[in-house]
């Protein structure tokens, strides 16, 4: 039995993303934040003047055994436009940005891969930044499963079958 593993994506709105990848077989939990700036433990409100550096990100726990990280960066391209520039839709704004960050350098040549694919299926250039994990910040609990219209996470959202 292997172990659970992480994989970090920043796609627009962290709500929007979060749902993407809530009912993906072989992910054990989701959970939204902040990821990729320079203020510890920012609040939503920081996060929204865009001036922290951060991006709003889902961070989501997963089962190798049964779903791949490249399956979940296939999910990734599916959900965002990622040759918009700090932005999705009517987010505006670097929190906004396409970014993958990556827990291993075995994650970084996926998503570099990845990213290759993408650019030959795309149109316009793609924009998504690849960067090494950093400080996660989880948002605050209201945030949490939001489209859901539940807030579960960590142990609870494992006892639900998240």
């Amino acid at each position: 039995m292997s172990e659970n593993q992480k994989a970090t994506f920043g796609a627009g709105c962290f709500w929007q993303v979060e749902s993407a990848y809530q009912d993906v077989p072989g992910v054990v939990d989701t959970a939204v934040g902040y990821e990729g700036g320079d203020v510890p433990n920012p609040t939503y409100e920081q996060v929204c003047t865009g001036t922290t550096g951060h991006a709003e990100v889902c961070q989501v726990t997963f089962d190798p055994e049964r779903v791949s990280y490249e399956e979940l960066l296939e999910r990734f391209w599916e959900i965002h436009d990622p040759t918009q520039m700090n932005r999705q839709g009517p987010d505006v704004g670097t929190q906004y940005r396409s970014v993958i960050f990556t827990h291993s350098p075995e994650q970084q040549a996926a998503a570099e891969a990845s990213k290759q694919t993408a650019q030959a299926d795309a149109r316009q250039p793609i924009v998504t930044a690849i960067e090494p994990a950093k400080d996660f910040w989880m948002a605050e609990e209201y945030h949490q499963c939001y489209l859901q219209g539940r807030q579960s996470t960590g142990l609870l959202g494992s006892l639900l079958g998240r």
